[in-house]
């Protein structure tokens, strides 16, 4: 039992997809992702997105927090954001990219900084699409895609 505490096994995880067992859990209701907005998706999205992000960076071994905090900005930045999107996107069904356009395409009146506005819609569009696959139970699709983006990073 204790071995599950310190190295959980892989078996464990298949059985029940994350944002199951945060719904489930917290006996959230289910809801109708075609009503959201891409910004709602895109809000989730960032957050999912930094936490695999941040569990790849904590599994490459024990480092100061702020080695893996620089490691991570650099990897969810708008502009890293914007070259992941351009990496996967031959890689994206057609409702794949539907999503990210809308994402892409919302009206913010926000800004990121230290980016462009291109780099800032299309990190927003990207970000859409990680909380819509998140959000849908697809966190296999989900990180599919982003190892796809790292492999030629």
């Amino acid at each position: 039992m204790e071995e599950n505490i310190t190295n959980p096994s892989k078996e464990m995880s298949t059985h029940r997809d994350f944002m199951q067992i945060i719904e489930e859990g917290l006996n959230l209701p289910k809801i109708d992702l075609r009503t959201y907005s891409p910004l709602t998706l895109a809000y989730i999205g960032d957050a999912i997105y930094e936490i695999v992000i941040r569990t790849m960076l904590v599994h490459e071994g024990n480092a100061p927090v702020n080695k893996l905090h620089k490691r991570a900005s650099s990897l969810v930045k708008a502009s890293a954001q914007k070259e992941m999107y351009q990496k996967i996107e031959p890689f994206l069904t057609e409702e794949e990219k539907g999503v990210f356009r809308r994402g892409r395409n919302a009206k913010s009146y926000t800004m990121a900084k230290n980016a462009t506005m291109g780099e800032y819609r299309s990190a927003t569009g990207f970000e859409a699409l990680m909380g819509y696959l998140y959000m849908n139970n697809r966190s296999d699709r989900l990180i599919e895609l982003i190892q796809k983006g790292l492999e030629k990073v």
